[in-house]
């Protein structure tokens, strides 16, 4: 299996667990709805520390023979799952060397958007798992990064979209993204303004809330009036913005939120919204950075 070569492909990490294929599915039917080609990624870390394939303690090469033909059954088998659930989809596989988020954010360069799994576990072993995948391409990707939980949760028909905005630039590129997810799907979309009382308060609530109002109104005439098909409901709602997003999200197709950046240090770049509703919301979450880290 080769590398595709033609438009920049969905780029989606394979989990060798057979059993785990919401994310694959998730990329596969998004490679067919846009036409795309879809790159499936295994990568395999360093050796480990009494692997015996053979009932004793085997060379380096037989480690790596042994690796190296665990991943080709597994990505093969992940290939048969995509070609069956999407024939029309071009599809390929990439078994690479290296920790999953080294790989991943090596091939984000070239990608239209990166596609990964997620598990919902206690806050230490998620910090060692999902979420340490995760993180990293999300802070330095600078594609739309798609985190999927497992196992798939659960819809409300009709379906909809969640969508983050503030008054910033930031949110600009998210709100694009999220009406082109919506007419896809022929899905609508809710674009929610969190405000958040600050700390001392405000002499006048009202206005600042009927500021937030207009700030909202502006950030999704443009994308709306190109995308007339939406159906659209915006609102601002008080609160904090993790548990807001996370609420209105819940039985969302998914929830867009932009990032402030990539490069450098991941918990100070992706700001403490993106990387709250990355840990705590059960839908899909949608990353999209800025167009000008873009």
């Amino acid at each position: 299996m080769t590398q595709l070569e033609e438009r920049n492909p969905i780029v989606v990490g394979v989990d060798p667990d057979p059993g785990k294929r919401t994310a694959l599915a998730w990329a596969a039917d998004e490679a067919d709805r846009r036409d795309l080609p879809l790159l499936l990624v295994l990568a395999q870390g360093t050796a480990t520390p009494g692997y015996r394939p053979t009932g004793g303690r085997p060379s380096w090469e037989e480690w790596s023979a042994a690796l190296h033909a665990s991943g080709d059954r597994a990505l093969g088998e992940a290939v048969s799952f995509v070609e069956s659930r999407c024939p029309r989809v071009r599809v390929s596989g990439l078994l690479a060397e290296g920790h999953p988020a080294w790989v991943l954010r090596e091939q984000a360069q070239k990608a239209t958007a990166v596609v990964l799994g997620s598990w919902h576990l206690s806050a230490v072993r998620e910090l060692f798992t999902s979420a340490a995948v995760a993180l990293p391409v999300v802070a330095h990707a600078p594609c739309p990064v798609v985190v999927v939980p497992e196992p798939e949760h659960i819809t409300r028909q009709p379906p909809y979209f969640v969508v983050g905005v503030d008054a910033g630039p930031h949110s600009a590129a998210a709100v694009d993204f999220a009406f082109e997810e919506a007419a896809l799907r022929g899905a609508a979309l809710r674009a929610l303004y969190v405000w958040h009382t600050p700390v001392l308060g405000l002499l006048d609530e009202n206005a600042a809330v009927q500021e937030c109002r207009r700030a909202l109104s502006e950030a999704v005439a443009g994308p709306s009036a190109a995308h007339p098909e939406v159906e659209l409901h915006h609102e601002v709602v008080r609160g904090h913005p993790v548990e807001a997003l996370t609420k209105a999200s819940e039985h969302a197709l998914g929830l867009v939120v932009g990032t402030r950046g990539h490069g450098g240090f991941t918990g100070m770049l992706l700001g403490s919204v993106s990387q709250g509703v990355l840990h705590h919301a059960r839908c899909p979450v949608i990353t999209v950075p800025h167009a000008h880290d873009r």
